[in-house]
């Protein structure tokens, strides 16, 4: 007689709000079609001990980008095998304690490189042309005086961070005739683009934009010193992590017109957002952490991570697998 394995169990950490935006229905169908699911029914991300009790019997966890993936969740589900992030940033995830239980972590890869890299260009055009300044005055009831603008073409774009959003907003800063500078002590850029060191990037820029990965090594990337060497007349552009920029020292020099203004669609709030107070000033651009928010962008992390699911219940490592080879638990799922 042949048994016939129970179908496998996924569950998935968001909240209803964010599985409608961060994750959508083509994905949610498609991960259905391989295995039972589980929702989380509450408008708020689970405690620990509540998503311990709710993925009780699960083979796998897809979470949500706030969703830690603390020790006690790999303590506390001796049936789970993986543990997937529907994004790049896996660093509230132990993996160290995942691979000491044998859970197999993964992550998506980043779908998003267009829509940050346009919401950068989309930034620096309203930081030189006043367009956020203008627009609020409007909305407010006056009629705003006419200020002269800086053109793009002909400007300074400094990028530090040769990754996969810098090499394309630098591809596209030169097609609009920047001139770009580069800083990465672990990537070469080539010409036209001009590798420079740190300090003589922040003193040349126009546009200074972080991109840097986000580790112990880059906190507080841009601290006083380095906007002490940034022109009065530039703009710090920060779409990547809050943790690149030092808060404190970013208020005290726009306080003393130390550099002309800041655009950022990220910060030290929770979810990586811009803290309120500096997102509140008016030499400040600030988006809610929305640069890679296009159904796009969304549509690849959530339709890989489904992919990566199915590859799991094979008894596969995926691509995106971070511990495989500690991924003991894995064997479960092989047929």
């Amino acid at each position: 007689m042949t048994t016939v394995r129970n179908r496998p169990r996924v569950f998935l950490t968001h909240p209803p709000a964010a599985l409608a935006g961060y994750f959508g229905e083509p994905a949610l169908g498609e991960l259905r079609a391989v295995a039972d699911v589980t929702l989380n029914p509450h408008e708020r991300e689970l405690s620990p001990a509540e998503l311990i009790a709710a993925a009780a019997g699960h083979d796998v966890i897809i979470s949500y980008r706030q969703t830690p993936g603390v020790a006690a969740i790999f303590d506390g589900l001796p049936d789970l095998v993986a543990f997937q992030r529907v994004a790049v940033d896996i660093r509230n995830i132990d993996v160290a304690a995942a691979s000491t239980r044998g859970v197999l972590v993964t992550r998506a890869s980043p779908g998003f490189v267009p829509a940050v890299t346009e919401w950068i260009l989309g930034a620096m055009i309203d930081a030189a042309r006043h367009v956020t300044d203008y627009a609020a005055a409007y909305r407010g009831g006056a009629v705003p005086a006419a200020r002269m603008g800086r053109q793009l073409h002909g400007a300074t774009l400094g990028v530090i961070g040769y990754g996969a959003i810098g090499s394309r907003l630098c591809a596209v800063a030169q097609a609009l005739g920047m001139r770009v500078l580069v800083h990465d002590p672990y990537k070469s850029a080539a010409p036209p683009l001009e590798a420079v060191d740190l300090p003589g990037l922040l003193a040349a820029a126009d546009f200074v934009v972080p991109l840097a990965v986000a580790t112990p090594e880059t906190e507080n990337l841009i601290d006083a010193a380095a906007l002490a060497r940034m022109k009065p007349t530039s703009w710090l552009i920060n779409a990547s992590r809050g943790n690149l920029v030092d808060e404190a020292a970013l208020a005290q020099a726009l306080d003393a017109g130390r550099i002309a203004g800041a655009a950022m669609d990220v910060g030290r709030a929770p979810d990586q957002m811009p803290s309120p107070g500096l997102a509140a000033r008016a030499d400040v651009i600030a988006t809610p952490h929305i640069g890679g928010l296009t159904p796009q962008a969304i549509a690849h992390q959530a339709l890989e991570s489904v992919r990566q699911c199915a590859a799991i219940l094979r008894g596969e490592v995926p691509e995106g697998a971070v511990n495989a080879a500690q991924a003991t638990r894995l064997a479960r799922l092989r047929r």
